[in-house]
């Protein structure tokens, strides 16, 4: 029989997970410069279409099916094209319909390939991006979350990560965060540096975008982590209390170290915040107290502050900060299990400063770098074999004159209507200078 209450906090879950790739697009959109913003949003769009289709076809079943072996990949023929699960399945009382799983995990796979476009704003072909994100989705994503969130059941074998190695990761922070991160920075040393990278200013364009994205993200997140108790319970509870709480400490780390280093706290640094406590929390939630989740809330928002600094020093062209938030950010919250995971919490683990030993740390940091490297590795093959075949970068000329206009053939906003400089100044000037030479015509 059907669990009405969970089913119904399910299906809202997926309902704010999916909210939280326009978030994104709106995020990401206004940190961009203003010939590039409906690109930067398509990004996400075309994932969100791309994604859902490939996931009924075979991905759930590539991250869901019965294991193949070694707890590397689900079987991608058992469901494909979700056969057979549209029966109710849910045998006993309290259970849940696969449906509603196949819906909340669906969402899961869309915001983290919309994640990578971050990194290449501004440069990449969409055409390619679209390929990219249907290849990658299949060889990276899907066998990740079969790694990560697939747990044996009865006769059913899951994923390596998940039953073998038994690392926390209660919603993403390897399988959604430190993957995307990791993708991002090999896309981004495969297609370069923006043209004027480090030698011209390129500002966010519209900074209540990226608060509203912001907003919208940290919003949908309460699905993201409370729905992972896949119930509507204590563990969901807690999941929400905590994802409120590291994200706040998070927004007001970063703030700290805008102040302390740069001698104000701005906006863009709020928002960012805001998407660095939730990348931090999302792996822990369940794990930590809520005094813990502050504390991984604030060292997320401070480190992750510090590391957008590194694309400048190392020299890759990481464009929004997907590494130095998603990738950095993940691995925090996925190691600070190991450290302070509190055995009251859902999770009931035992961490390095509550009693424990280092057991859960080393897994912990296992599971963080086997799917950085997987990703990695993978995503810079792909990247490489795309760049080479049909090109993934836009020519340089097409980037300086916007990639809205060349790609898409339209622009964000109509200056035109505006004057050149995209207010309405120009056109009272141009109306001054008529009045006068009439003026001086009658004289």
């Amino acid at each position: 029989m059907v669990n009405t209450g969970d089913t119904a906090w399910i299906l809202t879950s997926a309902a704010l997970v999916l909210l939280m790739t326009p978030g994104l697009a709106l995020f990401y959109g206004g940190m961009v410069r203003a010939k590039s913003v409906l690109n930067m949003m398509m990004m996400s769009f075309g994932a969100l279409a791309l994604i859902s289709v490939l996931w009924v076809l075979y991905g759930y079943s590539i991250a869901f099916g019965d294991d193949l072996g070694a707890g590397l990949l689900g079987d991608p023929t058992q469901y494909f094209g979700l056969k057979g699960l549209m029966e109710d399945t849910t045998g006993e009382e309290g259970g849940l319909p696969v449906m509603a799983f196949v819906g909340f995990q669906a969402v899961f796979a869309i915001i983290t390939v919309a994640l990578i476009s971050g990194a290449i704003a501004d440069r990449a072909k969409f055409g390619a991006w679209m390929v990219f994100a249907g290849v990658w989705a299949t060889v990276v994503y899907f066998p990740v979350a079969h790694w990560v969130f697939d747990f044996s059941l009865d006769e059913h074998v899951g994923g390596w990560i998940a039953n073998n190695l038994e690392a926390i990761d209660f919603a993403g922070g390897t399988a959604v965060h430190i993957n995307a991160g990791a993708a991002g920075l090999a896309l981004a040393l495969v297609l370069g540096k923006r043209r004027g990278f480090g030698r011209e200013a390129m500002r966010p364009h519209n900074l209540p975008l990226v608060m509203i994205g912001a907003g919208l993200l940290w919003f949908g997140w309460f699905g993201f982590n409370a729905g992972s108790a896949l119930a509507a319970n204590n563990t969901a509870a807690v999941a929400w209390v905590n994802t409120l709480v590291a994200t706040a400490a998070a927004t007001l780390g970063w703030l700290l170290v805008e102040k302390l280093r740069d001698g104000h706290s701005t906006s863009l640094g709020a928002a960012s915040g805001v998407v660095a406590g939730l990348v931090a929390i999302t792996p822990a939630c369940s794990a930590v107290s809520p005094v813990g989740a502050i504390v991984v809330g604030a060292v997320a928002g401070a480190l992750c502050a510090l590391a957008v600094g590194l694309k400048y020093k190392l020299g890759y062209d990481d464009s929004l900060d997907v590494v130095g938030v998603h990738l950095v950010g993940g691995l925090w919250g996925t190691i600070a299990i190991g450290f302070v995971a509190d055995p009251d919490a859902p999770a009931g683990v035992e961490s390095l400063f509550f009693g424990g030993s280092v057991d859960q740390l080393w897994k912990q940091v296992l599971g963080a770098l086997a799917v950085l490297g997987f990703s990695f590795f993978l995503t810079l093959v792909i990247g490489i074999v795309i760049q080479k075949t049909m090109g993934f970068r836009i020519d340089e000329e097409d980037e300086i004159t916007g990639i809205d206009n060349v790609v898409h053939a339209e622009s964000g906003y109509d200056f035109a209507s505006l004057g050149s400089s995209g207010s309405t100044a120009p056109l009272a000037g141009q109306a001054r200078a008529e009045a006068r030479s009439t003026e001086g015509m009658k004289a």
